[in-house]
């Protein structure tokens, strides 16, 4: 048996979503660690919202590092071993490099916040989007992004995530988008949606961000992490901090490409994926990527201590 740990990013916050973990001390210590340092009370955010306030980007970024990283802790805590590899979707990567050591929780919780921040101001709100295109190949939804794009060189469309076969998420100008879901549909996609969110994640035009990001990480300290952890925009490890910073900043305008994520994963023996934090979307998308992978996810703390005993078996 051989497994490795993802984390979730955006899309997996709701609220109570750390309910089932309230028996953990570890927890609570760590959202109050995080709080601290921030400022602000993430448990009561994480417990009693307001929904608009917990997806708010400048909230769910801290809030899901914070949430990863505690159950990760409570995962130790209990006696779990440490995984083979890691991996986190989008912002997850930032817990993943925490949890392999790479970077301190502190310089990771401004960190994040700083992203927010920057990929908020990087596009004025109601310019740019993301939709979801849900049965079509992914060829078939490049070369529609593709043609949009060489239709109006002012407005972007691209790829932004893919996230398992058939489900891809695309981001860009909104105009772009619109006709991107209407030509998916055309093209039989069983669904094209907008995504309720204002930020274009993962494209062209996170470049202010990326170029931001690129600053503020030179003044930030980061080790060669301890468990190898691939990362979105490769799908490669990397042991150098100048190199895990370059991918960080690459990350903001590359793909999310978890589909050959979880491929590499099984290319290197994984047997056993754990979705470390609240929520179950990355098992939901794992499965469908490799169904000969098993699928774990730590969604409260009995299902944390279940994890750890099947491990020891």
């Amino acid at each position: 048996m051989k497994f490795a740990f993802v984390f979730p990013g955006q899309g997996s916050q709701s609220v109570g979503m750390m309910n089932g973990y309230a028996d953990l001390p570890v927890i609570q210590q760590t959202f109050q660690e995080a709080s601290d340092i921030l400022k602000q009370d993430l448990w009561a955010m994480a417990g009693n919202g307001p929904a608009d306030d917990l997806n708010l980007t400048i909230n769910t970024q801290p809030l899901m590092l914070t949430a990863g990283i505690a159950v990760y802790r409570a995962w130790i805590d209990l006696g779990g071993e440490k995984p083979a590899m890691m991996a986190g979707h989008s912002l997850g990567e930032y817990t993943a490099l925490v949890a392999s050591e790479a970077l301190s929780f502190a310089d990771a919780l401004a960190l994040v916040r700083f992203r927010a921040q920057a990929m908020q101001q990087a596009v004025p709100e109601g310019i740019g989007g993301m939709a979801a295109i849900l049965g079509l190949d992914d060829d078939i939804v490049v070369t529609i992004c593709r043609d949009i794009t060489s239709q109006n060189t002012e407005e972007s469309l691209e790829p932004a995530n893919y996230n398992s076969p058939g489900q891809i998420v695309i981001a860009g100008h909104r105009n772009a988008i619109l006709r991107g879901i209407e030509m998916a549909k055309a093209q039989g996609a069983k669904r094209a949606i907008m995504l309720p969110m204002s930020i274009p994640s993962h494209c062209s035009l996170m470049q202010p961000a990326a170029d931001k990001m690129k600053q503020q990480l030179q003044q930030v300290a980061l080790q060669s992490p301890k468990t190898p952890v691939l990362h979105n925009a490769d799908v490669e490890t990397h042991s150098d901090a100048t190199d895990i910073k370059e991918i960080l900043v690459r990350q903001l305008t590359a793909p999310v490409r978890w589909v050959d994520t979880i491929k590499a994963f099984a290319a290197s023996g994984i047997t056993h994926v754990v979705e470390c934090g609240p929520g179950k979307i990355l098992a939901g998308l794992n499965k469908r990527i490799d169904q000969n992978l098993q699928q774990l996810s730590l969604a409260d703390s009995e299902a944390t201590r279940q994890a750890i005993n099947n491990f020891r078996i």
